[in-house]
């Protein structure tokens, strides 16, 4: 009885665990078409509105978070140190926290679903916290995007 109790519970935490990973971010696979000379990826909002999706920088896993309202991309420092960005120079970022120092960095690749950029220009924030990148417009706008009630649908020609 007290090992069906121990399974149970086990499978249960489990569950839950993958459900509230879920909430967070819905797009933990992201799912690519090819439409009319477009590579399409088609994100869904998480509970509080945000944009999250899982990607690859220079082929290693990332958390991206969608911020059109970001300049560049900006990539928390343990994240930066992790992907073994290079350390460009050094730069002061005004963000909504206040003045901090950080530094320019390069991704040589960036890949969410089949949509793939190369050379982005980014920012390594100290500052910032947790292991999201924010995906700001310096990648943005080199896509096409249109944002619908609770998705976001990014678009790349294929003529690239």
């Amino acid at each position: 009885m007290i090992l069906a109790w121990c399974a149970a519970l086990f499978l249960a935490t489990r569950f839950f665990g993958q459900w509230e990973e879920r909430q967070r971010n819905p797009n933990v696979e992201v799912a690519s078409q090819q439409v009319n000379g477009f590579i399409e990826v088609k994100l869904i909002g998480n509970a509080q509105g945000h944009f999250v999706a899982s990607g690859l920088i220079n082929g290693r896993p990332v958390e991206f978070m969608l911020d059109t309202g970001a300049t560049d991309v900006a990539i928390p420092a343990e994240v930066a140190k992790n992907l073994r960005l290079e350390e460009g120079f050094g730069v002061t970022l005004s963000t909504a926290n206040g003045v901090s120092q950080g530094y320019r960095t390069r991704i040589d690749r960036l890949q969410l679903g089949d949509i793939v950029l190369r050379d982005i220009r980014a920012l390594v924030a100290p500052g910032l916290h947790g292991d999201q990148v924010l995906l700001g417009m310096s990648a943005l706008n080199k896509l096409e995007f249109t944002q619908r009630g609770g998705t976001m649908l990014l678009r790349q020609t294929t003529n690239r």
